[in-house]
């Protein structure tokens, strides 16, 4: 059992870096396409967790149709095909979750009202922010380029951090990082995949010289630092929700905000760092 198990994750693993490095790299389209779907599956289920909770009954469809105008408002933004009146309707859509609380006659609309502009604030925006990292002035042009190598920078270092934690701290690990909330984590294993992920950027570095080697070395630093604290945001919240995953879609590693828990805190990180290092590099 455990070994099947153990090929069902691995054969999962596979397939969703294939997929989201597959979509990242071919077009601007697959790119978007991907994340739409990424968004509004991570948004529903972070709908869904919070009424299943009983406190809240926010509504999943609206939620996730918002994170997904978002991220398209966003894209359409960055990529210069839209000007900035594009995210009215979605002011519009949040001033409809606000409103439909004073009718709804629900149990706990203050509740409400919180998760599910939580759902957009903590889910939907950090989905969104990976247009700003795929989209940039072209130095030799006026026009504006997809260059997907920073979004997909973000997600290697946060999958070598994962897997030097994890083998490092099975190793070495004795210290507990955050006993409280993830017993398991390490000082030992996060400084090891911390060491697996500034070396990855040099990688990046050597061949993508875009930003400076010391750039690539703080955005990798930020995605670490910031990404351990994503993953015990959500573990915080499935402790105080009572449940082991956040969902079942993925077989062998749970939901989606289980995969992106990381992303969640890194993406956002990453672009204010690469925002300082354009006002002050």
């Amino acid at each position: 059992m455990v070994k099947s198990n153990l090929i069902q994750r691995a054969l999962t693993g596979i397939v969703f870096v294939i997929v989201l490095v597959g979509c990242i790299l071919y077009s601007p389209l697959s790119f978007g396409a991907l994340f739409v779907l990424i968004t509004a599956l991570s948004v529903h289920e972070f709908g869904h967790l919070m009424n299943r909770s009983g406190e809240v009954g926010v509504n999943t469809l609206i939620i996730s149709l918002g994170g997904v105008y978002l991220f398209l408002a966003l894209w359409g933004y960055c990529a210069q095909i839209t000007d900035a009146q594009v995210f009215l309707p979605y002011l519009v859509l949040l001033l409809y979750l606000m409103i439909t609380e004073l009718y709804l006659k629900k149990k706990n609309p203050l509740g409400n009202w919180a998760f599910s502009m939580l759902s957009q604030l903590y889910v939907a925006l950090p989905f969104a922010l990976l247009n700003v990292l795929a989209y940039h002035n072209s130095p030799t042009e006026s026009s504006v380029t997809y260059n997907p190598i920073l979004p997909l920078s973000i997600f290697v270092f946060i999958w070598l951090s994962d897997t030097g934690a994890y083998c490092v701290g099975s190793l070495l690990g004795k210290h507990r990082l955050f006993e409280r909330i993830s017993p398991k984590k390490s000082w030992e294993g996060s400084i090891g995949g911390a060491i697996f992920s500034l070396a990855s950027s040099l990688v990046f570095a050597r061949y993508f010289d875009f930003i400076s080697a010391k750039q690539w070395l703080g955005l990798a630093l930020v995605v670490v630092i910031f990404g351990t604290w994503g993953d015990l945001t959500e573990s915080l919240m499935k402790r105080q929700l009572g449940i082991k995953d956040s969902g079942n879609i993925l077989p062998g590693h749970g939901g989606m905000l289980d995969r992106f828990d990381s992303a969640l805190m890194a993406i956002p990180a990453s672009v204010v760092y690469l925002y300082v290092c354009a006002l002050f590099g």
